[in-house]
C-alpha cells in the first residue's frame, strides 16, 4: 500500500505554494504537484503590484517562493495530473505515477485562450506564441503583432518592444480593458507599438513559417509573430471529474476555501473570486492550508 499523505496539493502556483508553506508550519505531511513550477505567473515579463516588490519577474518571484517552500522541507514533483479519484480518501494518478492523501487543495488556475482562427495551430512553434518572456527574444528586428487589450497584452508588447522593431497592439473593442495606467503610460511612450481597435485577426497564413495576417476590415499585415493574449479560462478537467460546483467553470468555494465534496479545497484562479492576482491567490492558499489543518486535528480524515 502507498504512502497516504496528509495532503496533497495539486499546482505549484503562487497558490499552491503558499499553501504548501503554510501545511509545512503546521507540520502536516503534504506534496505538491503542478505541470509548471511556479504556475502561469512565472512567465510574466514584470510583476509591479505584488507587496515589497515593486518591479520584479515573474519567475524570479516564484521561484523566490519555490525555494521558500523548499527551505521548510516541501516536496514538489513537476507532474501533470490526469485524475483525482474520491474513494475513502483520494487516489491522484499523474503521468509518472499514484499518490494517496487524506485532503486535497486544487490550485490548478487557468489556460491561455485561443484565438480558434484559420493558421493558429498550424503555426504555433513557427511564429504563434502564448508567451512573450519566453520567446520575445526571437524577433529581433522583425514586426509582431499582439492580439489583446489587457494587462497580459501591454505588457507583452512593451517586452517586444525591446527587441522587435514593430509592434502592432490588436484589440476588438475601442479601448483596452481594465489596463492599468501604469503600463498605458509607458504604452503610449513606446514609440515602436501601434494599436489598432475595432478589429480582430481572422487568420494567420503563410508557408514555413508566418508571413502575415489577415484583419475582418479586410485588410492584410505583414508579421513575423503573432503572441495570443485574449484572456485566460479555467482549467475544468478535476472539477468535472470530482463533481464540484461550478459557476461559469470556476470552482464555487466558501470562506474556508472549502468546495462542495468533503475534503477537498480549491485555491487561486481557479475558484470564483473576483480579483484574480497573486496577492489573492497566496490568501486563499494559506486560508486552504489552513482549514486542512484545522479539520485533521478535529480528526476529520
Amino acid at each position: 500500500m502507498k504512502k497516504k499523505y496528509d495532503l496533497i496539493i495539486v499546482g505549484s502556483g503562487p497558490a499552491g505554494l503558499t499553501a504548501g508553506i503554510y501545511a509545512a508550519r503546521y507540520n502536516l505531511d503534504f506534496l505538491i504537484i503542478g505541470k509548471i513550477n511556479g504556475g502561469a505567473i512565472s512567465e510574466a515579463y514584470k510583476v509591479c503590484n505584488y507587496p515589497s516588490q515593486n518591479n520584479i519577474s515573474g519567475f524570479e518571484l516564484t521561484q523566490n517562493i519555490i525555494n521558500h517552500v523548499k527551505e521548510l522541507g516541501g516536496e514538489i514533483k513537476q507532474e501533470e495530473v490526469i485524475k483525482v479519484i474520491n474513494e475513502n480518501g483520494f487516489f491522484v494518478q499523474t503521468n509518472k505515477e499514484q499518490y494517496r492523501t487524506k485532503k486535497i487543495i486544487l490550485a490548478t488556475g487557468r489556460e491561455k485562450q485561443e484565438l480558434n482562427i484559420k493558421g493558429e495551430k498550424e503555426f504555433l512553434g513557427k511564429g504563434v506564441s502564448y508567451c512573450a518572456t519566453c520567446d520575445a527574444a526571437f524577433y529581433k528586428n522583425k514586426i509582431v503583432a499582439v492580439a489583446g487589450g489587457g494587462n497580459a497584452a501591454i505588457t507583452a508588447a512593451l517586452l517586444l518592444a525591446e527587441h522587435a522593431k514593430k509592434v502592432y497592439v490588436i484589440y476588438r473593442k475601442d479601448k483596452f480593458f481594465r489596463v492599468d495606467p501604469i503600463w498605458l503610460k509607458q504604452l503610449e511612450k513606446e514609440k515602436k507599438i501601434k494599436s489598432i481597435f475595432n478589429l480582430n485577426i481572422i487568420e494567420i497564413y503563410g508557408e514555413n513559417s508566418i508571413k502575415g495576417i489577415k484583419l475582418d476590415n479586410g485588410d492584410n499585415l505583414n508579421v513575423n509573430g503573432v503572441f495570443v493574449e485574449i484572456g485566460f479560462k479555467p482549467d475544468k478537467k478535476l472539477s468535472k471529474n470530482l463533481n464540484l460546483k461550478t459557476e461559469e467553470g470556476y470552482i464555487i468555494a466558501d470562506n474556508q476555501q472549502k468546495t462542495n465534496e468533503e475534503g477537498i479545497f480549491a485555491a487561486g484562479d481557479l475558484t470564483n473570486n473576483y480579483l484574480k492576482q497573486i496577492i489573492t491567490a497566496c490568501s486563499e492558499g494559506a486560508i486552504a492550508a489552513t482549514a486542512v489543518y484545522e479539520e485533521l486535528k478535529l480528526g476529520k480524515n
